[in-house]
């Protein structure tokens, strides 16, 4: 690929200038560059709180494996991505302490299905993204609630039907 890719003076296409799926990849609007335009994606959004620098996550290209002839042989379309969280300063001290709890000091994810390194590239990170925002969900503590009158009632009832039944199970007494 030599000369300008999609208007920008790049000679060669940024690692991340492509995106697949809305909302994973944002743009950054500091005056740097156009928001939402081409290789200016340059953050990785992790739920509604955390968004990661993509400086911060280290990738790499392999051949994928399995069949395919020379395509598949030869190649670099499978990519891994790598995000550490130890080192991490995005990451608050709680956020930090709940993946390292949960996941551990390195998330990584990866993806090999697609021809394309760039689909390919686009599918790891929202992998790693959903690796993410799983290791960060907190769940609700569960409330104990008192039991309603109602359903007190047919316990209640459900008991005395159930003795019933049982009881007519029984062997027949002498004055039966």
């Amino acid at each position: 690929m030599f000369g300008a890719y999609r208007g920008h003076p790049e000679v060669h296409p940024s690692p991340w200038s492509r995106s697949y799926a809305p909302g994973v990849a944002e743009s950054t609007t500091d005056g740097l560059g156009p928001p939402d335009e081409g290789p200016y994606r340059d953050r990785l959004r992790v739920g509604r709180s955390l968004r990661i620098p993509l400086d911060e996550v280290q990738w790499r290209a392999t051949t994928s494996g399995g069949p395919g002839g020379q395509h598949a042989n030869r190649a670099n379309s499978r990519v891994e991505v790598r995000f550490d969280v130890l080192g991490s300063p995005s990451l608050g001290p709680r956020q930090r302490a709940r993946l390292l709890e949960r996941i551990g000091p390195v998330v990584r994810a990866s993806a090999g299905e697609d021809r394309s390194q760039a689909r390919n590239r686009q599918v790891a990170l929202d992998r790693l993204a959903a690796r993410l925002t799983e290791g960060l969900r907190t769940e609700r503590p569960r409330r104990p609630t008192a039991p309603t009158r109602g359903s007190k009632e047919r316990r209640l009832a459900d008991k005395r039907s159930r003795a019933d039944t049982k009881r007519g199970r029984s062997r027949p007494g002498p004055d039966d």
